[in-house]
């Protein structure tokens, strides 16, 4: 299996779990801030370490009118100072081929969302990077058709490639977890991340904003641990209730410790 390596992670078969972690949005920067502070205190205190997430723009909001982010460049500038500021890896999701590029001197994982894992001029931009990649499957395919995704990617020489798994669509407004997809996508010889929040969204199931259950993020994540992932993502935030983005998936910070510490104890049985 290809190991993916940044300044201070590795992912790879025998490595520790790793943990993505944030809230959804980027919702300013002394929340920014105050939020890597707590998750670096929660994993410093478990002797683990954490990349950090936030988005800058969610492009795939359910309205028109729902909050999307601060936007390219004032995000990678909040961003850029949590970096700086709590010395963590920053994570983020990128559109386009010129937002790829942009990100890509900032950030030091870049994310394809789900449903732009067939864009080929943007999996080429991120393979151009030479950056970690971080491909989510659509909600459409099967596991093995990431294959295809992956050579995108790959023939930029960028081997730095974590597959994850984000559910896939059962019906209208539902989507389903198949952890068989772990395994089958690591037989493609990478890594795989399980998004243990973005798995329990209804998608559209609100109306004007996706809908979702936090109650079931704890399941799914330990059992994604069980069958053997390389790393797990989980958006949180202090309050979801008042998120501006997912707020009924987002794992509140008060639940944050004791599923790191159930998560490593889970590996910890299975290795």
């Amino acid at each position: 299996m290809q190991s993916i390596k940044g300044s201070s992670f590795e992912i790879g078969e025998n490595t520790p779990l790793t943990f993505i972690l944030g809230p959804c949005v980027i919702e300013g920067e002394e929340k920014a801030l105050q939020a890597c502070a707590f998750i670096q205190q929660v994993t410093k205190e478990l002797g683990i370490s954490f990349i950090y997430k936030s988005s800058y723009d969610k492009a795939n909001r359910s309205s028109l009118d729902s909050y999307r982010g601060p936007g390219l460049e004032k995000g990678l500038k909040i961003l850029k100072k949590v970096k700086n500021t709590f010395k963590v890896p920053i994570f983020t999701d990128v559109h386009t081929p010129e937002e790829a590029l942009q990100a890509g001197e900032v950030c030091d994982f870049l994310q394809v969302p789900a449903f732009l894992c067939r864009q080929t001029d943007l999996l080429i931009a991120c393979g151009k990077t030479q950056k970690p990649i971080s491909l989510k499957k659509g909600q459409f395919l099967a596991p093995w058709d990431m294959e295809a995704a992956i050579q995108k990617i790959t023939a930029q020489g960028n081997h730095q490639v974590l597959l994850t798994e984000r559910g896939t669509s059962f019906g209208y407004n539902n989507l389903v977890a198949d952890l068989r997809s772990i395994p089958i996508m690591q037989e493609l010889g990478y890594p795989v991340c399980f998004d243990a929040t973005h798995s329990l969204q209804l998608p559209g199931k609100d109306k004007k904003e996706s809908g979702g259950d936090s109650r079931f993020v704890p399941y799914l994540a330990k059992a994604a641990v069980a069958a053997g992932c390389n790393a797990i993502y989980m958006e949180t935030h202090p309050n979801p209730k008042e998120a501006l983005s997912d707020k009924k998936t987002q794992l509140p910070f008060s639940k944050l410790k004791k599923l790191l510490q159930t998560c490593l104890q889970i590996q910890k049985a299975i290795k």
